[in-house]
């Protein structure tokens, strides 16, 4: 009897992620999400629930209550962060450094907002001036920023950025997918309104859950969007003073009612996702955060290292880029995409293309998330230098995975008081 091909089971072949995401996921992650399905209201669930409450709020380093995962990807994150802050008419100021910022202009467009972009150059990011003066002129009610963007692998700094809006009054909003774990991000210190993530890249997780953190006073404006559906109203329930949340799923009122002691009735929770993101956050904070951020600059120091040594010159200011991913110029004479195709083909090994006024020009090569190891990187250079070989490029003899390996040989003989950070970077 002929088996219908559609019964097969699916069996993915064996990659290696090294692009600027998805990685592939920590495997405990993986053993995390195959445990027994719990009815959502059961109380081992919502025990699970309050414990991952916790733990994020240790990833994003805030204090702030409302903590807690979207059931969908980071953009699901996003855009039920902009859908719950933004009205219709609302001005939003959105810096653009990368294709993010132009997707939070976007979202926020489409939320009805009067969006104003302020634009710099993809490689480069904003001086803390820049933004103020942008404030200072536009007084927006909103300020929507990405921290790493992945299109150009550059890291926006924040330290300030926060400030500058909670003195003004501005709310700010971070969107951190591309950097959270693997890159400084202090969310309460820094004054961060809300801030959202996905699991994918440094957190180590499959796309489909998007940790959010929330700043009481953001949260004070998203309660006063609060309204129920019908049939589930609470006892005493009065709606709240402002428009109603434009979305029903990504009504961040309704879900922060769901995720609160009132367990109010909203979605069914993504049982397997939420025991992933919380396996994310707990294998994190087992290695320690800071450890593991030091983790993701010696993998970009290796990289880059071996980079250099193929002879390929780096994208961007190297002073201001994140440390899990890295843009690398395709050499004039060869073909980026036969390359990464025989990268995959051969190897089993993935790495990025790029967007926009970079696509053809950059490959995005990431060590991130679990993915941040000395043998992945070392893979990941062997099968570009062959793969360059193959098609034509003359590499230099010095060899890219022995400079890679000198950098964590160094590493590992220095004293264990010495950090690895940006500012040890080859330039």
């Amino acid at each position: 009897m002929q088996t219908h091909p559609l019964l097969k089971q699916i069996n993915p072949p064996p990659r290696l992620m090294m692009g600027p995401g998805p990685v592939n996921a920590d495997p405990r992650v993986q053993r995390a999400m195959s445990a027994d399905l719990l009815g959502q209201y059961d109380p081992a669930m919502t025990s699970y629930m309050n414990e991952l409450m916790a733990l994020y709020r240790e990833i994003f380093r805030s204090d702030y209550c409302w903590t807690f995962v979207i059931d969908g990807t980071s953009r699901a994150a996003i855009e039920s962060a902009l859908v719950s802050l933004i009205e219709p008419g609302d001005k939003v100021l959105v810096p653009v450094f990368g294709r993010f910022g132009h997707l939070l202009a976007e979202i926020a467009s489409r939320c009805g907002a009067e969006v104003v972009t302020l634009s710099q150059k993809w490689g480069e990011v904003f001086a803390p001036e820049e933004i103020e003066a942008a404030l200072d002129q536009h007084r927006p009610k909103l300020l929507a920023i990405c921290q790493g963007d992945t299109s150009t692998t550059m890291n926006q700094p924040l330290a300030e950025i926060g400030k500058l809006c909670h003195e003004r009054g501005v709310i700010s909003y971070v969107d951190a997918t591309a950097s959270i774990a693997g890159n400084e991000l202090l969310i309460g210190e820094w004054k961060i309104d809300v801030c959202t993530a996905g699991l994918q890249k440094c957190l180590g997780g499959p796309s489909g859950s998007g940790p959010i953190t929330i700043s009481n006073r953001a949260a004070d404006l998203i309660k006063s969007r609060w309204h129920v559906e019908k049939g589930i109203e609470p006892a005493g329930y009065s709606p709240g003073p402002r428009s109603r949340i434009q979305s029903n799923y990504l009504d961040l009122a309704m879900v922060m009612a769901y995720w609160s002691p009132q367990r109010l009735n909203h979605h069914t929770e993504a049982t397997s996702m939420l025991y992933g993101a919380r396996e994310c956050a707990r294998c994190i904070l087992e290695e320690g955060l800071e450890a593991g951020i030091a983790r993701h600059w010696l993998a970009s120091e290796a990289m880059t290292s071996g980079l250099q040594a193929l002879g390929l010159k780096l994208f961007g200011n190297q002073s201001q880029k994140m440390s899990n991913v890295t843009g690398v110029y395709i050499p004039d004479a060869v073909d980026g995409e036969a390359v990464r195709r025989d990268m995959l083909h051969h190897f089993g090994v993935e790495i990025g293309t790029s967007f926009g006024p970079l696509h053809g020009k950059i490959w995005r090569i990431g060590a991130m998330g679990y993915n941040a190891r000395k043998d992945a990187v070392l893979r990941t250079l062997n099968a570009l230098s062959s793969c360059l070989r193959l098609h034509g490029y003359q590499v230099p003899e010095q060899d890219a995975a022995l400079a890679a390996l000198e950098v964590y040989a160094a590493s590992e003989s220095a004293p264990a008081d010495i950090e690895v950070s940006p500012a040890s970077e080859t330039k």
